[in-house]
C-alpha cells in the first residue's frame, strides 16, 4: 500500500466540483446509487476544504455534520443545516437504497445549493 500525500485545499474543492458534475452524469444514466455517493462525495470534500483550511485534521462523518453546523450557526442560515441534512440522506441512500425518484429530484438541488454555499464560504475564507 503507497502512503499518498494529503489532498490540498484547492485539491477538495476541485474534487467537490468534479463530483458535482459526476452526480449529474450518474442520476441522467440511472445509476441512482453511484450518483447519490457522488453528491456525498462532493459535499464531504466541500466541507473537508473548509475544515483543511482552519488547520484542522479530523476528517470524519461526525467532523463534517460539526462544521457543517458551525456554519449553519455562524452565517445564521438554516439552508446550510438543511443542506447537511439532504445530503447525508444521499449518502445513507447510497447503502440502504430508500429514496424514491421523487426524493432524489426534490433534494438534488438541495444538495447543489449547500455545495455551492460551502464552497463560497471557502473563497471567502480564503480572503
Amino acid at each position: 500500500m503507497t502512503n499518498r500525500a494529503k489532498m490540498t485545499v484547492e485539491e477538495h474543492v476541485q474534487t467537490a466540483r468534479d463530483f458535482l458534475e459526476e452526480s449529474d452524469h450518474e442520476f441522467s444514466n440511472g445509476d441512482d446509487l453511484q450518483g447519490s455517493e457522488k453528491l456525498w462525495g462532493a459535499a464531504a470534500h466541500a466541507l473537508t476544504a473548509v475544515i483543511q483550511r482552519q488547520g484542522m485534521e479530523d476528517i470524519s462523518h461526525r467532523a463534517l455534520r460539526f462544521q457543517a453546523e458551525a456554519l449553519a450557526r455562524e452565517y445564521d442560515d438554516c439552508r446550510t443545516r438543511a443542506g447537511f441534512i439532504a445530503t447525508d440522506m444521499f449518502h445513507r441512500n447510497f447503502y440502504n437504497y430508500f429514496m424514491d425518484e421523487h426524493d432524489i429530484e426534490d433534494n438534488r438541488p438541495i444538495v447543489r445549493e449547500f455545495v455551492e454555499r460551502i464552497l463560497t464560504l471557502q473563497r471567502l475564507r480564503e480572503g
